[in-house]
């Protein structure tokens, strides 16, 4: 894995990768991860820390994944070295990611043509006036689009970040590396960016922001996933109205309940699926899915993959990316 260091960029963005993935972090040395830091010449980050790194663009280009956090000048003269490797690099087959505006790096490499990415909401119009072939998205976090991603601006890159070891090692292991950074363990990559209309502070019944306590009724509900619940039933529990309830709850979490609720089940069966060899049906029941087949169909929709393939790629342990196509011949998923 490596990590491209260019003039002028933010020492925050360039933490990120450096903390996740980086070898002071014992967890990523544990996956597997060996980060090299591969720096242009003379490159300085932040305006005043010169980086004195041991590997330069050259040594990016034969990495297998890319990372290319912020850089200001890039938006208007991507650093034409740092795009040829980028472009070498993604044309031998690296995983390519950006984190806020380094996707203009990946853009200007011809990375993006044709695909949705997604940079910081301040820079996304310039994005989609700069290079018309790309399918700007300013709404989400992230985007994965197999072997090219992109993110939205510093927290953000934490989320991409956590959600590439999730897809190389699983649920346990991000959830892992979240504790110690402590981190939300998974924000969807299509969350909002940003929530337009603030909520009031705290009055006691909640975190900040939460003024309806309704953090507490989210902790209460990951606990019993098993149980069958409508958005009317919390709203219930938390005293308002179904319509009151989805407002708050947007304003909040910056998604629907129902998009939430899903996300919580199917984060809760991939842990199952990860460490444990009950059926499928029974995991089902588990994650208040109900049957099996409903927990296919809605398993394949948001992971990409079936139960039993994402099963297999952890048991395994040859990476979900590398096994996901591979079902034996005949085997019913």
């Amino acid at each position: 894995m490596a990590l491209a260091v260019t003039d002028g960029m933010p020492l925050f963005e360039l933490s990120i990768p450096c903390t996740i993935f980086g070898p002071g972090n014992p967890e990523a040395a544990g996956a597997g991860y060996e980060l090299a830091v591969c720096a242009s010449p003379g490159a300085n980050v932040g305006g005043w820390l010169r980086s004195e790194a041991a590997h330069t663009l050259d040594d990016l280009m034969k990495a297998d994944t890319v990372i290319v956090p912020a850089c200001d000048e890039a938006m208007e003269r991507p650093p034409a070295d740092l795009v040829a490797a980028v472009r070498a690099a993604h044309d031998r087959g690296a995983r390519v990611a950006s984190i806020c505006t380094g996707a203009f790096v990946l853009a200007a490499a011809g990375l993006l043509d044709g695909r949705r990415a997604t940079t910081h909401w301040m820079y996304t119009g310039r994005l989609a006036e700069r290079y018309p072939e790309v399918e700007v998205d300013p709404g989400v976090l992230y985007i994965d689009d197999g072997d090219v991603l992109t993110s939205a601006g510093q927290a953000a890159g934490i989320d991409l970040c956590l959600h590439m070891v999730r897809s190389d090692h699983g649920v346990v292991m991000a959830n892992t590396l979240a504790r110690r950074l402590v981190a939300a363990p998974h924000r969807a990559g299509g969350q909002a960016q940003f929530i337009a209309t603030p909520l009031p502070g705290s009055d006691g019944q909640g975190s900040v922001g939460d003024r309806y306590g309704l953090s507490a009724l989210l902790d209460r509900t990951r606990e019993r996933l098993d149980e069958p619940v409508t958005v009317a039933e919390l709203a219930r529990r938390a005293n308002m109205s179904p319509r009151h309830f989805s407002r708050q709850f947007i304003a909040l979490t910056g998604t629907s309940p129902l998009q939430w609720l899903l996300a919580q089940r199917i984060r809760r069966a991939q842990e199952l699926l990860e460490t444990t060899d009950e059926s499928i049906e029974h995991i089902a029941a588990q994650v208040g899915m109900g049957t099996a087949t409903t927990l296919r169909r809605n398993f394949n929709r948001v992971v990409g993959v079936s139960p039993a393939a994402y099963r297999r790629a952890f048991t395994e342990s040859t990476g979900l990316r590398a096994d996901a196509d591979q079902a034996p011949a005949g085997q019913a998923d």
